[in-house]
């Protein structure tokens, strides 16, 4: 039965296979929150007429279009695949693991010519009819994964897209059967070790897991994109959004102090590799794999890692740090095993 709340609400989304141009959603995820809005801005009436001291209504008109806003879902198991690909540029297709109902995806930074997505948020009214919200030419400016001591995994996204439409019928959701979500105990993060490619997947030999009491650990990516591409002929619709300036990943570390084990790695200007993996239930049928996600970054330099005392309790301090290309490996790899035989 319906609520007339939140409780109702859905969100959708697919890849589009000309930008801008809107396909019908055929993937759905469970959300915490969305932050959509199609923005207009106004070409205002300035002309003096004697008798008329008000701008005119018949003179405004809507010039310019875009999407602007955020989404935050919770990280799960399976069915993440497409948004990671959307996130660095990646293709990352499922590459099934022996024979065996375990799949491997790996993704690296790659183009985003070419690549956007349809979202559709349903969005409930009190009445208990769901509005579909239909948003064309998204892509992801910027992303954050974020995990926190005893939280589930977070991924943040932010969005820039073409234009909106409320004529789209609402499309029936459907969800991956068995996803779960990832969380705090089932991670460990590792520093150092040597980073090599082969096959195309990296890896990371000889780091060592991280002894310091970690509270969050957050991972940041911004994709800078020329999201103001309009002019003569668009109709106030903006053509694709192309990259126009360098990529960052960034991120950071809470925990508490430990001076050998992050301190000096930012007082000495050291370069370090960054390994978070988490491992998750055995794959039925899986060939002994389990479902998993890893996060590898081959050459990072904190930045910051300051501790301060602020009392009697545990001395605690905020590493931040940024992921540079070593020239060799790609700068950050997310590997998915799971049961996804499609992004």
């Amino acid at each position: 039965m319906p609520t007339g709340t939140g409780l109702d609400a859905q969100l959708g989304f697919a890849a589009e296979s000309t930008v801008g141009t809107a396909v019908t959603v055929t993937k759905f995820v469970e959300f915490n929150n969305e932050k959509l809005a199609w923005k207009p801005t106004f070409v205002e009436p300035t002309g003096l007429r004697v008798g008329r001291k008000y701008k005119r209504a018949s003179r405004l008109v809507q010039s310019r279009k875009t999407v602007e806003g955020s989404l935050e879902l919770e990280w799960a198991t399976k069915g993440m695949g497409l948004l990671v690909a959307h996130m660095l540029g990646s293709t990352g297709a499922p590459q099934q693991i022996a024979a065996t109902s375990a799949y491997k995806q790996i993704h690296t930074p790659g183009g985003f010519v070419g690549k956007s997505l349809t979202i559709q948020v349903g969005r409930p009214e009190p009445s208990g009819t769901v509005r579909a919200h239909t948003y064309s030419g998204c892509k992801f400016k910027g992303w954050e994964f974020k995990l926190s001591d005893s939280e589930i995994a977070t991924l943040s996204l932010e969005v820039d897209g073409w234009d909106e439409s409320t004529a789209t019928a609402l499309a029936t959701a459907s969800f991956v059967a068995g996803a779960e979500v990832w969380n705090f105990q089932q991670a460990v993060l590792k520093l150092g070790g040597t980073a090599s490619t082969a096959s195309g997947e990296m890896s990371i030999t000889g780091g060592t897991a991280v002894t310091t009491i970690i509270k969050e650990i957050s991972i940041k990516g911004e994709n800078p994109l020329a999201t103001e591409r309009y002019g003569i002929g668009n109709s106030g619709v903006k053509r694709e959004q192309l990259e126009n300036d360098t990529p960052t990943i960034t991120g950071s570390l809470t925990a508490e102090f430990n001076r050998t084990e992050l301190y000096d790695l930012m007082k000495n200007n050291t370069t370090t590799a960054i390994e978070l993996a988490l491992t998750g239930a055995a794959i039925p049928s899986g060939g002994g794999n389990n479902f998993f996600l890893s996060f590898i970054m081959p050459a990072c330099k904190l930045k910051e890692a300051s501790p301060t005392v602020e009392g009697p309790d545990v001395v605690q301090m905020t590493t931040s740090f940024e992921a540079y290309d070593d020239e060799v490996n790609a700068p950050i790899q997310i590997k998915i095993v799971s049961t996804d035989t499609a992004l």
